[in-house]
């Protein structure tokens, strides 16, 4: 007997520690299908190419025909062929077969046997089902709780026994706010508003404030831009420039606007689809705009390329990303064949692929772009319209010189809006344009020079049901219909999960980029399920649906973990107490920019090109040059950094930021020594550390430990220790001794950055205070969201 064989016999040893560690209820797709799964698709399961026999484990009527051949016998794993094939010892019969390294464990042969013993009962996996409103948890203490959320936890915690933490501090608790809905620190006007409100309802009125600030429209913008893979540059080759930065305008407007989510998804799936006899000029513009979703995908011009190839490649890539992007669907891994864990076949693949035949785009080429009004425009023109239809809907009948006021606002609105589009701002863009659908084909093993396959047809993965358009070709507008009707069980539980992530630091669901049968279990499946139907019954509303989670309990509790029994819960799975985690790259460098008073507040408009090393692109090519921004464009948010994604910005790529090549729903997060570096010695958190200091000389008070606690209250929104304060003064001290002996090098460290220097200031004296703001913008608090 082989030592795998004589581990697996151990586990089936009554009493074994295998035993313990299983649940006492089993759950089909919760416990028995990741390991079928991982152990028994290939051979049996949705690939038919690499199916060794009839019998299959991926569906229903797989797991009944085992049962009526006698391969699982209910309530008897003792006589169920599958427990005697996998601990035999003959090499022959034994599965996985010895040439598959991946075993089962000791503890999974143990799950299979309870599932037998319990009736080896079928359910579909937990994302496939549509999914319906559970009933609130209820009971004493449960129905005290407000809000949902805490119900649907408070439940998890009481049956685990685990006490939850007690709620963060106000200070603690404004800057996680600040952080999560705006990505920005909070602002000394706003700590000093919230922190002297002390009138019921003042953080409801503080979330409020955070949703209602254009600021949050950026902040959700960058989690999006990274599941589109929004970039500007095509890509491929020599990774040239394209003009696409309206669609990103586009995509901040949308949220800061609350813009539905099923009209969010429709706009970028089809908006130049979209028709409506009474929509403006601004509105098909807007519609337009959006519509360069489906052009952000990477292209080549390159010289001997093979247009056909490429165009293969856009189709794969499309539908690779679109399903990730809001089905959350791992899509991309039938191009070749039949999915090997998902009821995705190839054939699905190519007929996916066919919504976007009728896109008018070249092989090789670059990019065709257009012209179109600025989002600043659209969007001072669309509620001008609005309220002049309104207007004229509710004095229709009636005549104009009649209506007073009405008449009167009605011929102002006319004229205001003849002056605005009578000669709107324009620029150029990448949108979709809708041509004749061009002939696509089932390629076998994805190969594009095989033209003997069938045509391929616009259809929805025939496991997920039918298009119902009767005899027209289905349309990209009949998939966007698809992805946001009540039935679709993905859309709206991978978007609550991913807002989720967001001010929770991880999704219910831990894979946020793949809800399929290798998706790790919801930690509170209910609440996930309710997050999601409450979604779609707030008509997609994104602002109500962040408002609700950050209203909670859960939300508000302290990132510290109180004391409690080891081994009780510590990955905090069931929200104890809050997350802590290191901010985005973005959010770290807009927050030195904030605390330094430098952070340009100027929206929309073309990417802007702040410091970055010098030939940083000549690795690229060597006539790749980089005209870097003067002025306000140094100073202006993460999300408006020119994108390059061969060459994304290296202090950005230093916190994990990706390249958005493909579709990003969760960066890593990594710890190395290089961010350190980074954050002492990039020139604009150098700068930011000067002119901080700067301000700190002239508004932080007159003693040094004066000084060190505003610029505390400014960074970490709380006052500094008195060790904290006694340590700073020290290194100021230090500093400033150095300095006084090396004039020279307070000289050329003052001189960082384009941003002028005080120059009634000691260069000596800012030098030293230099060293302490930059120690504060490099403490692990300062890049924590606690």
């Amino acid at each position: 007997m082989n030592l795998p064989v004589i581990i697996i016999a151990i586990a089936l040893v009554p009493g074994a520690p295998a035993e313990a560690e299983i649940p006492g209820a089993v759950q089909f797709n919760r416990d028995v299908l990741p390991i079928l799964s991982d152990h028994c698709f290939k051979c049996h399961g949705p690939d038919e190419r690499e199916r060794e026999t009839k019998q299959r484990f991926d569906t229903r009527a797989g797991v009944e025909r085992a049962v009526s051949k006698g391969f699982l016998v209910p309530g008897k794993p003792q006589e169920s062929e599958l427990i005697e094939r996998l601990t035999t010892d003959d090499q022959d019969e034994v599965m996985p077969p010895p040439s598959q390294k991946s075993r089962p464990s000791p503890g999974d042969v143990a799950i299979l046997r309870r599932w037998i013993e319990q009736g080896a009962k079928w359910q579909d996996h937990w994302a496939f089902v549509a999914p319906t409103r559970p009933k609130l948890p209820s009971g004493d203490s449960l129905d005290k709780l407000e809000n949902p959320v805490d119900r649907f936890i408070a439940r998890k915690l009481q049956r685990a026994k685990i006490e939850s933490g007690p709620r963060a501090g106000r200070a603690a608790l404004l800057r996680r706010a600040c952080l999560d809905l705006t990505g920005l620190p909070p602002s000394p006007a706003e700590r000093e508003r919230f922190l002297s409100d002390e009138k019921p309802g003042a953080w409801e009125r503080l979330v409020n404030r955070l949703l209602a600030s254009p600021r949050y429209g950026e902040r959700l913008a960058l989690y999006w831009l990274d599941l589109v893979r929004y970039a500007d540059s095509v890509g491929y080759q020599k990774d040239s420039h394209q003009n696409i930065w309206l669609y990103r305008d586009y995509v901040i407007a949308a949220f800061n606007n609350n813009k539905p989510f099923d009209r969010f998804v429709r706009e970028q799936l089809a908006g130049d689809l979209m028709k409506d006899k009474d929509a403006s000029a601004a509105q098909v513009a807007e519609w337009r705009i959006a519509s360069g979703f489906n052009r952000l995908n990477q292209t080549t011009s390159e010289g001997g390329a093979q247009a056909k190839e490429y165009m293969a490649k856009y189709a794969a890539d499309r539908v690779r990303n679109t399903g990730a992007i809001f089905l959350g669907m791992t899509t991309g891994c039938a191009e070749c064949h039949d999915h090997k864990y998902d009821p995705i076949t190839s054939r699905d693949f190519y007929n996916f692929a066919a919504f976007f035949a009728d896109l008018k785009e070249r092989g090789v080429a670059q990019p065709r772009e257009v012209k179109l009004p600025t989002m600043e425009h659209i969007l001072e023109v669309l509620p001008l319209e609005k309220e002049l239809r309104e207007l004229k809907e509710l004095l229709a009948g009636k005549d104009v010189k009649d209506t007073g006021e009405g008449g009167g606002r009605i011929a102002a609105l006319e004229k205001k809006l003849g002056e605005l589009t009578s000669s709107p701002p324009m620029a150029t863009t990448i949108i979709t344009e809708p041509g004749k659908p061009r002939l696509m084909r089932f390629l076998a093993r994805g190969n594009w020079l095989d033209d003997s396959g069938p045509e391929a047809v616009p259809a929805i993965p025939v496991y997920f049901g039918k298009l119902e358009v009767g005899e027209r070709r289905a349309t990209r507008l009949d998939l966007a219909d698809w992805m946001v009707a009540r039935d679709n069980p993905l859309t709206a539980r991978v978007f609550v999960n991913r807002l989720w992530k967001l001010l929770f630091g991880r999704g219910i669901s831990a894979t946020l980029d793949d809800a399929g049968a290798r998706s790790a279990w919801p930690t509170h499946m209910d609440l996930l399920d309710w997050l999601a139907v409450e979604f779609i019954e707030s008509d997609w509303d994104i602002r109500h649906m962040v408002k609700l989670m950050a209203m909670s309990d859960a939300y508000r509790r302290a990132s510290t973990p109180s004391r409690r029994e080891p081994g009780a819960d510590p990955e905090n799975n069931l929200l104890a107490w809050q997350n802590s985690f290191r901010l985005g790259a973005e959010q770290i460098r807009d927050q030195a920019l904030a605390a330094s008073g430098l952070l340009s507040g100027k929206m929309y408009g073309r990417s802007v090109k702040p410091y970055q090393p010098a030939n940083y692109w000549f690795k690229l090519y060597h006539q790749a040059k980089y005209q870097q921004d003067k002025g306000d464009g140094l100073y202006r948010r993460g999300v408006y950094t020119y994108w390059r994604r061969s060459f994304w910005h290296p202090s950005l790529r230093a916190f994990d930021a990706p390249s958005r090549e493909e579709c990003v729903a969760e960066r890593p997060r990594s710890n190395t020594p290089q961010q350190a570096l980074v954050l002492l010695n990039d020139p604009i958190y150098v700068e930011a550390a000067r002119v901080f200091a700067q301000k700190l000389m002239s508004e932080g008070g007159k003693s040094p430990s004066e000084k060190i606690n505003w610029a505390c209250r400014r960074v970490l929104c709380r006052d500094a220790e008195s060790w904290e304060i006694e340590t700073l003064v020290k290194l100021y001290e230090k500093q400033f001794a150095g300095f006084r002996e090396n004039k020279d090098a307070a000289g050329k460290l003052v001189a960082v950055g384009e941003y002028p220097a005080a120059g009634e200031l000691s260069a000596v004296e800012l030098a030293a205070w230099m060293s302490v703001t930059r120690a504060i913008l490099n403490l692990h608090e300062t890049i924590t969201r606690n």
